[in-house]
């Protein structure tokens, strides 16, 4: 059982720095298309130029987008990191938080406006922030191998004191990390938008398993030896 939980941990690291390096990718190049559309002279190359951000927006960036903010968090949900103990691991929640917010809500819907506006170029603050986006994921990179600020408060127990041990969790979490972004990359492309509501299900149901090992594990720690 351990081998079989340690290559699902494998897969899922994998696949998390697979999906990272293609949503920087993305982002790039979404930022070279959006600075043609701005600069070119022919107008047609730079309606061309948006068309192409527009797609590569649904079909590619935001599929990779979802599956590297799944995988993280579910690694973090499985490991002996979390996401709250160390200071470089919540760092990147928070920022992976952010990205999806600002992807979903403010980028992708201006990038759609832009497109359906004829004549009308990316506004600047497309470009700044496909910049932005490529700036915080290699900025997330570079944390995680460095590895800096150490733990937060939460790493211990608020009646004991003593470190909190997270578990690593049980092989199906992590299968779960890998299957449920794949399928829901297939999923949106047959729909033609993106749809991580596997992504989610996986993550929501890793949650309520860490929180219940850990009540089991306080409770342990408190009771006790009659014996």
């Amino acid at each position: 059982m351990a081998r079989t939980s340690r290559r699902w941990r494998q897969m899922t690291v994998w696949l998390h720095v697979l999906t990272s390096a293609g949503w920087m990718t993305l982002a790039l190049v979404l930022f070279a298309l959006l600075y043609l559309a701005v600069t070119a002279r022919d107008p047609a190359a730079a309606a061309g130029a948006t068309a192409m951000a527009q797609y590569l927006d649904v079909a590619l960036l935001a599929p990779l987008g979802n599956a590297s903010a799944a995988t993280g968090i579910m690694l973090g949900l499985g490991t002996q990191w979390g996401l709250t103990h160390h200071r470089w691991v919540l760092a990147k929640f928070a920022i992976t938080l952010v990205q999806l917010y600002a992807g979903v809500f403010l980028l992708s819907p201006a990038l759609d406006a832009t497109g359906d506006a004829l004549g009308a170029g990316p506004p600047p603050g497309l470009l700044l922030g496909t910049a932005a986006m490529a700036s915080a994921i290699a900025f997330q990179a570079w944390l995680s191998v460095v590895k800096p600020g150490g733990k937060t408060r939460w790493s211990r127990d608020r009646r004991t004191g003593r470190p909190v041990r997270l578990p690593t969790a049980a092989p199906w979490v992590f299968a779960g990390a890998v299957l449920a972004p794949a399928a829901d990359i297939a999923v949106g492309t047959a729909l033609g938008f993106p749809s991580p509501f596997l992504s989610l299900i996986v993550v929501g149901v890793a949650v309520g398993v860490r929180r219940r090992t850990l009540r089991e594990a306080r409770a342990l720690a408190v009771t006790p030896d009659v014996g």
